[in-house]
């Protein structure tokens, strides 16, 4: 592969295209050759009327999409995977290890602890955050005048995310001049060093967490507002009040909802490393206090150049995310209504009634 990629940029060279451009160049030949490959038999394809012209426009609009899925994710997932079998340090020539690396991570204390961090983070930020979205929506769920101004105001802070919120919060949680200790200290308590301190790094991060609640209190609002009315008026007819319309009418109607926006918090907790990076890098986090898992695989990868093992390490992640998803979809069966039933099963309960 290394040969033809040399020879179609010494071939670009050949015809005068600049030295900066050659990749490019090789990238843009490379997706012709594809497209040739891909339209040239659909074209014989439709043309002798095995593929109808409107198939034939779909599979051409998406090809797009799905050429950049498999080059640019299923194909880095793939190699990821044969490296994982590999010891390589990016120096020098990848050597063949088997299951080394698994059986490294097996036994690996500083793993324990990212692990340990991470789902300790995933157990508490998930359950806030769908907690305070949810009381935030179900305030914010009334038809007053200016109610849209609070939900904006609401919502802004989940646009400020990523290297920006964790730069903002360093302020806030700072010891000395930072708006959290500042409050209490107007109360009289002495605030902890927060992000210095290896007891509360993990907890302020988890509070930070729970700045962009917004964007699921946009998801919960679409919820609440698709709950049909008559329902709320027919349980008042038969004198419910409003703590048992909520627990009878308001979640059931909106578990779905629930259920999806854990499962996102759950894939997006267990893949938490801009804060530990970030805070790491800027003096906080001691004693491996918010050594998250993503953050370790980064560090064995692109600090120790460890690459066959961090692969090992993202495939680990890989089944461990799967695990935790397929159990929360397990327990789903016992909280989460969906209002339209199955046909067949409402089929086999007549049956059964009838026999």
């Amino acid at each position: 592969m290394n040969d033809i990629v040399t020879g179609v940029e010494a071939f670009l060279g050949a015809v005068g295209l600049p030295p900066g451009l050659r990749p490019i160049g090789t990238f843009a030949l490379f997706l012709i050759v594809v497209y040739a490959l891909f339209l040239g038999p659909l074209a014989l394809a439709v043309k002798k009327r095995k593929v109808s012209r409107s198939t034939a426009a779909f599979w051409v609009f998406v090809s797009p999409w799905i050429f950049g899925f498999l080059v640019f994710t299923v194909g880095p997932m793939i190699y990821s995977l044969v490296l994982s079998f590999f010891n390589w340090d990016l120096l020098t020539p990848p050597e063949f290890t088997g299951f080394d690396n698994y059986t490294k991570a097996a036994t690996d204390p500083l793993l324990g602890k990212a692990i340990q961090v991470t789902l300790t983070y995933a157990a508490v930020s998930v359950p806030l955050q769908v907690a305070l979205s949810l009381i935030v929506a179900l305030l914010l769920n009334v038809k007053v005048k200016g109610i849209n101004v609070f939900r904006t105001i609401w919502y802004l802070p989940s646009l400020v995310t990523g290297v920006a919120q964790v730069v903002l919060f360093l302020w806030v949680f700072n010891p000395n001049y930072g708006l959290i200790n500042g409050m209490l200290r107007a109360v009289g308590i002495e605030g902890p060093a927060w992000f210095a301190d290896p007891n509360w790094a993990l907890p302020a991060v988890i509070l930070m967490s729970l700045w962009t609640v917004g964007g699921n209190m946009v998801i919960y609002l679409a919820g609440l507002q698709d709950v049909p009315t008559e329902l709320y008026e027919a349980a008042a007819l038969d004198g419910a009040g409003r703590m048992r319309q909520f627990w009878n009418i308001t979640l059931p109607q909106i578990s779905p909802v629930i259920f999806f926006n854990v499962i996102t918090g759950l894939i997006g907790a267990m893949q938490t490393f801009t804060q530990g990076f970030v805070i790491t890098q800027a003096g906080g986090g001691p004693s491996n206090s918010l050594l998250f898992y993503v953050l370790y695989l980064y560090n064995n990868g692109f600090q120790y150049f460890k690459m066959g093992y961090a692969s090992a390490l993202a495939w680990i992640l890989l089944i461990m995310i799967l695990a935790l998803t397929a159990l929360v979809f397990r327990g789903s069966a016992f909280w989460v209504y969906y209002e339209s039933a199955n046909p067949k099963s409402k089929r086999r309960k007549r049956d059964v009634r009838a026999n």
